[in-house]
């Protein structure tokens, strides 16, 4: 793999993917070019939960990518790129009662199936394992070698580590095909016109008219919460606890119901502030602010969960609108008919976890180099070829 050619390529969006892509191809010799509409992270890598995470995946090529996705964060880790920024911690699915046990035992022995290390913990056990959740925690397992990274650390990382200058508040109005129309020759920007051999389109809810997939690809806002410190409580927990209720929101589990325009999961993660982070909810929208309803719901169910959160403030809420797809699947390969274009969009709330195998993929698809991944599931053209330029 190897651009050092003299070829150029565009990258739009400077979220998880964006960065990760343009460190790949930097690191590869390709002169990159990174334009983002606003500033790095500005949208739901910077509003996310931070989840490198395969705990509510169910099996199928999302739990094999987050697997492989968790793998590339250890070594980008142990190699020093994220030292600093990747915590590593396991993931505990916990359940409150008869139907969530059913529900909880039902994905538990799903992932397992996958070859998932997991652990059972219940009864006395439960309470010396968690010793501050609610007493009516009836069941817990335990996903090991997961972890957490906070999204904007990371795209910070990566894009000082690539030495490619962002140039942000600059938005991207179509693309421009070439003479023999096979092609991409530019991006038509607010800034003018940027020509390249390479092109990649990486800019999550805002790719979806520039390739064509409008109504395919759709916003999803998720509202969170930040809580004060607390040193104590927060070492306490031995990784985020997940309520059964997040994998219902999500579809995780079989028979979920998917359509509501307002779902609530819950995740208790301790940050390695001391903090934790509280979410959150599934909503098909794209506005961007918070509501009291909903922040209110969030924390009493976090509190019903880990009454001690009940001492202490919240001092931020947010919200992000992540961009999810028709399928639930993200779109990530070469676009149909355009053979120097990449798309790399609808990865929802799995951005954080994916974003650096994602950004190795494309870099590999730009080079012509197989990649490792099996992309055959995300591939752009299950949903049929359309109009892609301005």
């Amino acid at each position: 793999m190897d651009g050092r050619g003299g070829k150029s390529v565009v990258v739009v969006g400077a979220g998880i993917v964006g960065a990760a892509s343009a460190y790949f191809l930097a690191q590869s010799g390709f002169r990159v070019r990174l334009i983002e509409a606003k500033a790095p992270a500005a949208a739901a890598s910077g509003a996310a939960d931070g989840a490198v995470s395969v705990a509510s995946k169910r099996p199928g090529p999302m739990m094999t990518t987050a697997l492989a996705g968790i793998a590339l964060y250890r070594q980008l880790d142990e190699e020093g790129l994220f030292a600093g920024l990747f915590k590593q911690r396991p993931t505990v699915m916990v359940a409150e009662d008869e139907s969530e046990v059913e529900s909880l035992t039902g994905h538990a022995d799903a992932l397992a199936g996958e070859g998932m290390a997991l652990r059972r913990i219940e009864g006395e056990a439960l309470r010396r394992y968690l010793p501050d959740v609610s007493s009516g925690v009836r069941l817990a397992i335990e996903v090991g070698n997961e972890g957490h990274a906070i999204g904007y650390e990371i795209v910070r990382r990566l894009i000082a580590a690539s030495g490619v200058a962002v140039e942000r508040d600059t938005t991207v109005h179509g693309l421009v095909e070439s003479a023999s129309g096979r092609s991409v020759a530019a991006v038509a920007t607010s800034r003018g016109r940027v020509e390249a051999d390479h092109f990649v389109i990486a800019a999550g809810g805002g790719s979806a008219d520039l390739i064509g997939l409008s109504g395919i690809v759709r916003p999803r806002k998720g509202q969170l919460a930040v809580t004060e410190r607390s040193p104590t409580l927060n070492a306490a927990l031995p990784g985020a606890l997940m309520s059964c209720r997040y994998l219902l929101s999500k579809d995780a589990i079989a028979g979920a119901a998917g359509t509501a325009a307002r779902r609530f999961g819950l995740v208790v993660d301790p940050l390695r502030t001391g903090q934790f982070l509280i979410g959150g909810t599934r909503e098909e929208t794209a506005d961007t602010g918070n509501d009291l309803a909903a922040i209110r719901h969030m924390l009493a169910s976090a509190v019903r969960l880990l009454p001690p959160l009940a001492r202490l403030r919240v001092i931020r809420v947010f919200s992000g609108v992540r961009s999810a797809t028709r399928d639930g699947l993200p779109i990530i390969g070469r676009m149909p008919g355009r053979d120097n274009l990449v798309v790399a969009t609808g990865f929802e709330g799995d951005g954080i976890c994916l974003g650096p195998l994602v950004g190795q993929a494309v870099g590999r698809i730009v080079a012509g180099v197989p990649s490792e991944l099996d992309l055959r599931p995300f591939a752009p053209d299950r949903f049929g070829q359309r109009s892609l330029v301005a």
